[in-house]
């Protein structure tokens, strides 16, 4: 096939200058040290990473750690004994006259023979005798009380009341850990 000829026209006459047409930004010159430096700071945050992940993840360090309660220091009451207060002792265990005999106890401690009063609970699985004691300031009393019938638990409560609001009252429920079954039986004075 022969060559084909086209006409001269304008762009013909042009000098020519090299490159024509396409523009390209020359290529920045990486410098080896700053890519260094980048790939060195890349390690040391990977390294710290992973050692925090791996404290982290065998709970050496928590990262929301439970705050720890504190222990409120008992106050140590000082037992009183103090034969002013009416005693009521209540039997709430299955084994009879238990409350009759710790009545004996109390009266041989001191207090009078019409103000210690013995009965049965409602209940007869009370698991651990317990001085009850209404208002704070009969604390030492129900302490000193405690002590006398042989050592109990004492706690403060508003559950057994007095008839009568101006006199003062412990109530000794004696618990399972006073039968033949349990502990010890009622102690002698």
């Amino acid at each position: 096939m022969p060559k084909k000829t086209y006409p001269r026209d304008r762009f013909d006459d042009l000098p020519e200058k090299g490159r024509v047409g396409a523009h390209r930004a020359e290529n920045p010159r990486l410098r080896g040290w700053v890519v260094l430096l980048w790939a060195a700071l890349a390690t040391i945050v990977l390294v710290i990473v992973g050692i925090f992940g791996t404290l982290l993840a065998a709970g050496r360090i928590e990262l929301f750690p439970t705050p720890q309660p504190t222990v409120e220091p008992t106050v140590q009451v000082t037992p009183v004994l103090d034969t002013s207060y009416q005693v009521t002792i209540l039997n709430a265990t299955p084994e009879k006259g238990l409350a009759t005999q710790m009545k004996d106890v109390v009266v041989a401690a001191g207090w009078p023979d019409g103000q210690v009063l013995p009965s049965d609970a409602s209940a007869d699985d009370f698991p651990e005798t317990t001085v009850f004691y209404l208002a704070p300031e009969d604390q030492a009393a129900a302490a000193g009380l405690a002590d006398v019938i042989g050592g109990a638990r004492i706690e403060q409560s508003e559950v057994y009341q007095p008839a009568d609001p101006d006199i003062r009252q412990l109530t000794v429920v004696i618990g399972l850990d006073r039968t033949a079954a349990g502990e010890s039986a009622t102690p002698t004075p």
